[in-house]
């Protein structure tokens, strides 16, 4: 019996478009086959799921949370999704683990960190994997962020918090969040981390130590004005303590954030540093070099339309490379 070939994206990208929700494990199924038959299918997907196909950006929100290993991502996670879906809201989260350099698998398994309810058919969550650099997010991450937009009210990427992810995040996500913990240094090290930038929510776990997070959320807050980072709203949780605290807080910063945004702008943006990135991936640093380097493949992605989605970016730069094709 011979194989069956990967999912119809076209038809992928209509149930996202009318809002099937049990269309996201086919979802993520397509975009994490590397295969050169599944290539054409999640074009069709991203076509299908491009504004030029919608007439409009994706509704849903796209969260970046990331944050050093043991600052409790996921705890705070299954007590975000719980609080989310209090407000009927439904959501979707990519955990992103460090690859398996044998099979390209995801190898730690976020989702069985994550506690949530498995009969919730508005809730989905899927462990990725990071990709082939240490922190950094694979094309299929991006992608699927980009289509489960469309059907769910949040989309949360959830990543290691080492290495490339803390400035790939930020070119994925409407908004980003860090984790830090107090009293254990995370403080200072994302003080000393050069990343200040990168934040539109920092938030300090573990608010029932009291005096301890209370510093830390004002050492933070100090920081970010002396740095001139006046926008980033810094709250202070705890997803432990019975009841949760700060959880409506936290909710409540997340979509002011997402309120003052210029969403087309930003996806826009999104889109252009995703083709780029997945060009890379694809061609390395030859295929870089043939389109004349970073700016000039900048300057090109500028030149295309906004509506286009990734794949056809992609293929923009490839044309602008001729010679590259089928070498990595």
């Amino acid at each position: 019996m011979a194989a069956a070939g990967p999912p119809d994206g076209a038809a992928l990208a209509a149930r996202l478009r009318d809002g099937d929700l049990a269309a996201a494990p086919a979802v993520l199924n397509l975009v994490e086959n590397r295969g050169a038959a599944a290539r054409p299918q999640i074009a069709a997907l991203l076509g299908g799921v491009s504004p030029t196909a919608l007439g409009a950006e994706a509704a849903g929100h796209v969260i970046g949370v990331t944050g050093p290993p043991g600052a409790g991502k996921s705890t705070l996670l299954s007590t975000l999704v719980r609080e989310w879906r209090g407000q009927d809201r439904s959501v979707a989260v990519l955990a992103v683990d460090p690859s398996s350099r044998r099979s390209g698998g995801s190898l730690l398994g976020d989702r069985a960190r994550i506690t949530f309810d498995p009969h919730d058919a508005a809730t989905f969550i899927r462990s990725t994997a990071a990709g082939t650099r240490l922190g950094g997010l694979a094309p299929a991450t991006r992608a699927a962020a980009h289509a489960l937009a469309i059907a769910f009210d949040v989309v949360v990427i959830e990543t290691v918090g080492v290495g490339q992810s803390e400035t790939e995040i930020s070119e994925v996500a409407d908004t980003v969040a860090v984790i830090v913990q107090p009293g254990s240094g995370d403080s200072l090290q994302f003080l000393k981390s050069g990343i200040m930038e990168i934040p539109d929510v920092l938030v300090v776990t573990k608010a029932d130590l009291g005096q301890i997070a209370l510093r830390a959320r004002r050492d933070l807050a100090a920081a970010l004005r002396s740095a001139g980072s006046r926008d980033t709203a810094v709250v202070a949780v705890s997803a432990v303590a019975s009841p949760p605290v700060g959880m409506a807080e936290l909710t409540q910063a997340l979509d002011a954030h997402r309120a003052t945004l210029d969403l087309p702008a930003r996806r826009l943006a999104s889109r252009r540093a995703s083709a780029l990135a997945d060009f890379v991936v694809e061609h390395g640093e030859r295929g870089l070099r043939a389109v004349g380097g970073r700016r000039d493949a900048g300057r090109l992605l500028a030149a295309q339309d906004p509506g286009d989605d990734i794949p056809t970016l992609v293929a923009a730069l490839e044309a602008a490379a001729p010679g590259i094709m089928g070498t990595a």
